[in-house]
């Protein structure tokens, strides 16, 4: 990781969205994953604030979404790559069933 601080965390290699540790604007961002594997970089199509998430690839409706390697939510419609992930565009994998 370079010595400037990042934009964004990816907890593990291969999740499909990345996590905000700071307001971002749209542009190009940088970051790094916790497991090691170096500097990344992204394209912002939204201005994702502190703590959300934003897609690192395109996620097509209803597939999954993953972070920490692990499945944590349902698409609700395509999230291309760059965009804001939140409660407009996916829905919890631990409570498919509920109707809140």
């Amino acid at each position: 990781m370079s010595d400037t601080a990042p934009d964004f965390l990816v907890h593990r290699d291969g999740d499909s969205v990345a996590v905000a540790v700071r307001d971002l604007t749209p542009g190009t961002v940088h970051g790094g994953c916790l497991d090691g594997t170096g500097d990344l970089s992204a394209e912002l199509r939204d201005p994702v604030n502190l703590g959300h998430k934003f897609a690192l690839v395109d996620i097509a409706d209803g597939a999954d979404v993953t972070e920490y390697g692990v499945r944590v939510a349902l698409a609700t419609r395509a999230i291309g790559k760059g965009e804001h992930v939140h409660v407009h565009n996916v829905r919890s994998a631990r409570w498919q069933t509920s109707v809140a």
